[in-house]
């Protein structure tokens, strides 16, 4: 049966040089990076190397990079360890009402810690409401954390006009961006944007899982959430991660080497696929903004009178794979937060299927893909009384 993956914004399949690359490292290059011997410099180099090529990407210097376990270490680490350190200046933090798990929960805990949380509201597209957010700006506000790209939708925040807009209101506000779902699809650069703060992870661009990095500003202080033996200046303590971190580096290079064509080619493969579902498929809809002016990788699509989860399971027996929306919390059977953020009607909470794209897209799957849409939409609408499951 043919295979088609359309979830690599839940995470990508390795490149084949990266695979290379992290064995390489793991059986030669096995020493660590902190000994003083030749073994370790040989390791050490690797991390510099990944530093000096990241920060010429970003617009930063390489000690900025702080290596992480993922998306999920690195916001934690931003959102958490700025709040503790600047909470003597304010406790005052501010985010919206549509991000990833990572985000909010730390959020949640440091809400329980006393800080004060401000949850900027989105519109139907999921952009926050500018006016909204130079109204919470304060003398008070520490940190603000918007993310770039929504995972579900594929929103695109103004994240230069955002910045501008932070530090007009107030010059000691720091800014996170969660740039999981867009570091190395979209450009990024942390002096123009004002960015204080970015995470980012190696499995959503084609590297390894696992591995991840934080840029923190120089001037930026964070309290650590791991303690030991003080490597990377004591922000991170533990053995850094040298074949993931390779492997994230030669990722890295593939997709910045290359971004205007794999950009391309995930908008051809998008818009191509949207057009056929709308056109193709009674009662579709796409959440957030239109095709054209989303991430070119990420389409959501509600099909009335039917469970995503049912239809995400018909075409999984077909052979396809996609998403009912973010993999951190598809085992959760709570409906889509960012569903109900952009105002959706209740009855539209469950029934979105995210289709992302990735390298391996092609037209010859999307037709199969199509095919099979519109014989198993039809087959589960037949079962459907009154919009209800029987």
């Amino acid at each position: 049966m043919k295979e088609i993956y359309l979830d690599n914004a839940a995470t990508t399949k390795p490149l084949e040089k990266v695979v290379d690359v992290v064995a390489d490292i793991m059986a030669n290059v096995y020493g660590n990076p902190s000994s003083l011997h030749k073994k370790g410099i040989e390791a050490e180099t690797i991390i510099k190397a990944s530093s000096e090529y990241i920060a010429k990407v970003l617009g930063c210097t390489p000690g900025e990079i702080i290596y992480t376990s993922g998306g999920t270490e690195s916001n934690n680490s931003a959102i958490i360890g700025t709040s503790l350190a600047y909470k003597r200046k304010g406790r005052k933090i501010i985010t919206s009402s549509i991000e990833h798990p990572s985000v909010l929960e730390p959020f949640k805990y440091l809400e329980s810690l006393g800080f004060e949380i401000c949850t900027i509201a989105v519109n139907n597209e999921g952009y926050i409401n500018i006016e909204d957010l130079k109204e919470a700006i304060d003398d008070q506000t520490i940190l603000v954390s918007i993310m770039h790209v929504n995972n579900e939708m594929g929103t695109i925040q103004p994240i230069d006009q955002i910045g501008e807009l932070i530090k007009q209101k107030n010059k000691d506000t720091l800014f996170h961006v969660d740039a999981v779902q867009s570091f190395g699809k979209l450009p990024i650069h942390v002096p123009k944007s004002k960015i204080d703060l970015l995470s980012a992870s190696a499995h959503k661009f084609y590297g390894p899982r696992g591995v991840g990095f934080l840029y923190k500003s120089k001037q930026v202080r964070i309290n650590p959430l791991i303690f030991g033996g003080g490597q990377q200046k004591e922000n991170r303590s533990g053995t850094e991660n040298t074949p993931g971190i390779g492997g994230m580096l030669e990722a890295c290079k593939y997709v910045n080497e290359n971004k205007l064509a794999i950009e391309d080619n995930y908008r051809c493969t998008k818009t191509y696929l949207a057009d056929k579902i709308l056109t193709q498929i009674p009662d579709t809809f796409v959440n957030g903004p239109p095709v054209c002016e989303s991430a070119p990788h990420i389409l959501n699509i509600g099909f009335k009178n039917i469970r995503a989860e049912v239809l995400l399971h018909a075409l999984e027996h077909q052979g396809i794979y996609v998403s009912s929306g973010s993999a951190c919390a598809s085992s959760k059977k709570n409906h889509s937060h960012v569903l109900r953020a952009i105002g959706n009607p209740k009855e539209d909470f469950d029934n979105a299927i995210r289709f992302s794209f990735g390298l391996g897209s092609i037209q010859e799957d999307l037709d199969y893909t199509i095919a099979v849409l519109k014989e198993q939409v039809a087959l589960l609408r037949r079962y459907t009384l009154g919009g209800k499951q029987r």
